[in-house]
């Protein structure tokens, strides 16, 4: 991490999406966030992370160490926080399990949530957040730096 790194929260699928395929734009996203900003994590969006790893879907692309080594990176590179009362009271996605992502944006201050979930990215304009998808992410935070 650089000086003046950003906070920026990312989902679960986009997580997962960059462990499975090296090539993609998730994986470039989260070299980049990893290198150049900082990642953020509750104890909420962490646990989704971490079981969904586990499933046994994964099995036969990720390494019982691959994914440890992930969870553990994962830990130590993140600045961890938790929403207050007040932000984890309001709902802003139809799907209100989504909503952990958005409290945590809103309490990092993050300028972005990145996502693949339709249920966060047809949230409808939040001040001071936007909800982008990885590729759009890519070229809009990182530009000529994506690739």
């Amino acid at each position: 991490m650089q000086a003046g790194a950003r906070r920026i929260v990312v989902d679960t699928n986009v997580w997962i999406s960059a462990a499975l395929s090296s090539g993609g734009a998730p994986s470039r996203l989260i070299s980049l966030i990893l290198t150049r900003d900082l990642p953020v994590f509750s104890e909420a969006t962490f646990a989704e992370l971490e079981s969904r790893l586990w499933k046994p879907k994964f099995d036969p692309y990720l390494s019982i160490e691959k994914r440890r080594r992930i969870l553990h990176d994962l830990d130590a590179a993140s600045l961890w926080l938790e929403p207050s009362a007040a932000q984890t009271s309001r709902t802003y996605s139809r799907d209100r399990d989504d909503d952990k992502f958005v409290h945590l944006a809103l309490a990092a201050e993050s300028p972005w949530l990145i996502s693949g979930d339709g249920d966060l990215l047809d949230i409808e304009a939040l001040p001071k957040l936007r909800i982008l998808p990885p590729a759009v992410a890519l070229k809009e935070i990182y530009g000529d730096e994506a690739g």
